[in-house]
């Protein structure tokens, strides 16, 4: 799989209601945004799977779309792809959920997790946070560049950094291994220019 160079992640606690990530999800696409996790940690499953919908309903089949934890809503929405974390669903239990032929990625935050998840058939793995970040609210520990640098000797599946990653530094954590940086805070201003910005700098 070639997996695009940005990864937007729309967080539904970053916007004060769902018109307002309707607006952004739009704006990314225009950008030029081709894949975009949607998470929602707070929301019901009600709530979640009628803005994962309404979300995928908008932008049509050009942009493909990650749930992020619930393998269930996943399907449910018809989104291409699930991301589990450490905590979540084991990859091979998600991958029985979502079938084959969705994408399945996992997050991983030092190299025995990097190495465990190489060994399943997950398509792509995250590593971060590589700086430090606001998006969680207990952040697991700063891997830096060096932890990309390592997280890509330890695998050939394409890599994800995310983790406080902004257009300054983005191209650094190319430069490092990564195939692919995941944004949330950096692309809520003005989500099109900064989307548009941040493939300039990752050309």
């Amino acid at each position: 799989m070639q997996i695009p160079r940005l990864y937007a992640i729309l967080d539904a606690t970053c916007f004060a209601d769902a018109s307002l990530m309707r607006r952004a999800t739009d704006e990314l696409v225009a950008g030029g945004c081709t894949l975009i996790q949607y998470r929602n940690k707070t929301g019901s499953a009600r709530e979640m799977l009628e803005q994962a919908r309404e979300l995928k309903r908008r932008v049509g089949d050009g942009t493909r779309f990650i749930m992020n934890d619930r393998a269930d809503l996943a399907l449910a929405a018809e989104f291409d792809g699930l991301h589990v974390g450490q905590d979540d669903l084991s990859p091979e239990a998600a991958r029985r959920i979502i079938g084959a032929d969705r994408w399945l990625g996992v997050s991983t935050h030092n190299p025995e997790q990097v190495t465990e998840a190489d060994q399943t058939d997950a398509d792509y793995l995250a590593i971060g946070p590589v700086f430090a970040t606001t998006s969680k609210v207990n952040p697991d520990p700063v891997v830096g560049l060096e932890g990309v640098r390592r997280a890509r000797e330890l695998t050939r599946k394409p890599l994800v950094a995310i983790g406080g990653i902004r257009r300054a530094n983005a191209r650094s954590v190319i430069e490092a291994g990564a195939d692919s940086v995941a944004v949330i805070s950096d692309l809520l201003r003005d989500p099109r220019k900064s989307a548009e910005a941040f493939l300039a700098v990752l050309r």
